[in-house]
């Protein structure tokens, strides 16, 4: 598999994972969504809060490496060793990976299952948009692929673990990211489920 996903597959995964997301909520009560299993903990809302607000973050780098000017932002800066071993591995390491509670990285407690369901939906329908545009630049057949194409396919925009990403590694990460935290969802369920005796 490694990193010769391309947009479609990508694009196909996502869609079964933010699915699978949806539909769990259905048999979950706004109790449930905001209780933590300890103080220092996420609940399952911030855990969908967070994939919704970095998504959005992450299809914003990914849509400034397909400008042409790019910006600041852009380099052509390569990948850290952590972010080689991640596309090459296609998924995140199955560790739990904890960050101090931070204002800027914690997030908010949802106000309700229709913001999350509607968020959700809304990353959906960005990756679905901005997926062509991305498979225009990244896609092997067209082999008379314009100079301009080429030089868009070499812009990055860095991650701070990751190093320099480019539109198709972003694109790529929302998928591993969004299948990463389905582990963190069947813990947090099933801490629930023992909470509740």
């Amino acid at each position: 598999m490694g990193s010769v996903m391309d947009t479609k597959e990508i694009l196909g995964k996502f869609e079964e994972t933010v699915t699978t997301y949806i539909r769990e909520l259905d048999g979950v009560s706004l109790d449930q969504l905001l209780w933590k299993p300890a103080e220092d903990e996420w609940s399952l809302g911030q855990m969908y809060m967070h994939l919704i607000r970095s998504a959005q973050w992450q299809l914003r780098n990914a849509a400034l490496c397909l400008e042409p000017g790019g910006g600041t932002e852009v380099s052509r800066e390569g990948k850290t060793q952590l972010g080689e071993k991640l596309f090459t591995m296609g998924s995140f390491p199955p560790d739990r990976v904890r960050v101090p509670p931070s204002p800027q990285y914690t997030p908010p407690q949802p106000e309700s299952k229709e913001q999350l369901v509607g968020g959700m939906q809304d990353t959906l329908r960005k990756m679905s948009e901005i997926e062509p545009e991305i498979a225009l630049v990244f896609d092997p057949i067209t082999e008379g692929r314009s100079e301009s194409s080429k030089e868009i396919a070499r812009n990055t925009v860095s991650h701070p673990q990751f190093g320099g990403l480019n539109a198709l590694e972003w694109l790529h990460l929302i998928e591993m990211h969004y299948r990463h935290h389905l582990l963190q969802k069947q813990r947090l369920d099933k801490a629930w489920r023992e909470a509740q005796g």
